[in-house]
Order: structure tokens, then sequence, then C-alpha cells
């Protein structure tokens, strides 16, 4: 198939495209390059603006493209209470000219990188996709929403969508090609990981008195090889109309505790913790039911441990700062 792929210099973006082009898709990355990084593209990269609707027709006239995988949004959580304009503006009305230029030039399937962030505090875990909707920031708004204008868009011109709720995104690919590149960084395993290396800060735990087993929180924490993975089956499944969502999660919650103790385990290096009080709007324990994206895409994730997960995302960034992963 001949794909675009919005925010594809990413880090699920660019995990997500060596896995379409492994598949043998021919794939045209488009970014603005804000967050993504352009050595990560190892195919055709179009650099530009998810608003810029002329730019857009003109990419869509020459691609001729069956699909787009949509990755180009703003993901920062605090960042979006204190500029909300910056993520309605990106993330849902540029994403209006998005799915305006695929109507004009007649690309009817979508696979949405969506989040579980679009459930807020859950009544109950794991999570399934009929957890009521109550996020807590303009980020997970902003999410929700798109995915309504998906439906929408789905009744009226008979768009074929999949939206894909991630949880907590972690690792790097096995051979040591790519991995997580965030600044500023906020994703627990790499800034334990940079704290292990003597790189940063030491690692600051927020609430150690919640009501599970260690008092500290639990996250559902995927493999992003194996959300890459459930966006190519994601494309297959795109064969009626109508507007899906999908939960992509191993199951299993780790604790702040034990991704630290993972991280000590991998690296073999001390890590200090520093223990602090909760932070406001932190659930105890977040993680999927995923019983619906195996059902549905025949879905497997293959990393479903802590250590295998940060055991990828060491060799990752010890490569990058010039360190023996096992030293």
């Amino acid at each position: 198939m001949r794909l675009l792929v919005t925010g594809g210099a990413g880090y699920v973006g660019g995990h997500t495209v060596r896995v379409l082009l492994d598949a043998g898709h021919d794939v045209t990355v488009y970014d603005n390059l804000a967050y993504g990084h352009r050595e990560s593209v190892p195919c055709k990269l179009e650099i530009g603006e998810l608003d810029d609707r002329a730019a857009l027709d003109e990419l869509f006239r020459r691609g001729r493209f069956d699909a787009v995988l949509h990755f180009a949004a703003y993901a920062y959580v605090g960042e979006s209470v204190t500029e909300p304009s910056k993520y309605w503006r990106n993330n849902v009305a540029a994403g209006l000219e998005l799915l305006d230029a695929m109507r004009k030039h007649g690309v009817e399937r979508l696979v949405f990188s969506s989040t579980c962030a679009v459930y807020g505090p859950p009544t109950r875990v794991p999570i399934d996709e009929d957890e009521r909707k109550a996020p807590e920031s303009p980020y997970g708004e902003s999410k929700l929403t798109f995915e309504r204008v998906l439906a929408s868009y789905a009744t009226a011109y008979g768009l074929r969508s999949m939206s894909l709720r991630y949880f907590n995104a972690a690792g790097a690919r096995p051979d040591g090609s790519l991995g997580e590149d965030h600044e500023p960084e906020t994703h627990l395993i790499p800034l334990v990981l940079r704290a292990a290396a003597g790189r940063g800060d030491n690692i600051r735990v927020f609430g150690t008195d919640y009501p599970t087993p260690d008092g500290t929180c639990i996250r559902d924490y995927v493999h992003v090889d194996d959300l890459a993975s459930a966006h190519v089956l994601a494309l297959d499944a795109l064969d009626q109309p109508g507007a899906q969502a999908l939960n992509l999660g191993t199951g299993k919650g780790y604790s702040v505790r034990e991704i630290i103790d993972a991280c000590r385990m991998v690296t073999k290096r001390p890590i200090q913790v520093v223990e602090g009080e909760r932070r406001a709007g932190d659930p105890p324990a977040l993680y999927a039911d995923n019983r619906r994206a195996r059902e549905t895409l025949g879905w497997q994730p293959r990393y479903t441990d802590a250590e295998s997960i940060v055991r990828t995302a060491w060799a990752w960034h010890a490569k990058q700062w010039g360190l023996q992963p096992g030293t």
C-alpha cells in the first residue's frame, strides 16, 4: 500500500514507519520536525504543517495514498493545561484539515494514534473500551474529541478509521536503530535510565501511600514495537466503514518501584530515589483490558515483562551515551 504517516519522525510514529517498511509498504512521512528527528526517517520525508491545506492537497495529489496513519499531535499533558490553544489547534483543528484533504482526494482509511488519557480516572481496572470517558487534561480531551470527529465522518462520509488507545509506550528497537528521544523527557523509564547513567537527577517517586502492593502507582508499559505492529494489523482490519477504538496495553501493570528495580537489574547500576508527595490527578492504577485488540486484530504483545522492555531501552540509550549496556 501507498501510505502517508503524519508525525512519522516521532517516537511511536518512527517505530511504526520501520515496521511498515519491513512489511513492504511504500511510506511517506509528513512531519514539521518540531519534536521529531529528521535522521530517524528512513524513507521519503515531506516537511510541513498539518494545518497547511495547500501543502496537504499537493501532497495527496502527488502521493495517491491508499491510507493514512495519523501520529501528528502534541502530547505533553502538563503543557496542554498551560497552553490549551496549542493543543486544540493542532490536535483537533489541524486534524480536520487532514481529514478534509483525505476526503477531497478519495482516501477513506485512517489509523489514529490515540491514548488511554481519554478515560481519565477509571471506575475499574483493567480498563476496557466501554469505560467512561472523563479526560482530565486538554490533551486527553483533544484526543477524545478527534475520536468523535472520526465517528461523525464515518457516518456522514464513509471514512473507515481505527483509533488505537496507547497505554505507556516504552522501549526501543531491538536492533538498536531507534529509541525514545524526547526533550523534555517526561516518561519514567528513560528518566530512570538517565539517572542510572549519571546523566540526570535522582528519581523522584510521587506518592508512596497509594492503595497498591508497594504504595506506588501502577501503570501498563507496552513496548513501542508492539504498538507499531498493531498499526499494521489495523490497516488490514479497515475493510468495513465505521469508526472503531481499541486499547493497546499488555494487560499487566507495574508499579513505579518495580520499574526502578527492573532498571537496576538491567543496568547493574545504583539508582538514587527521592520520595515525594502525590501529584494531583494520578490514579493508583491504570492498566488495559486488551481483549478487544487481540480478538479484532489478532494482536499479541511480544514484550510482556518490564525487564525485557527496559533491556531494549537501555541498549539504545547506552549506545547514544557511549556506554557499554552491561557496565
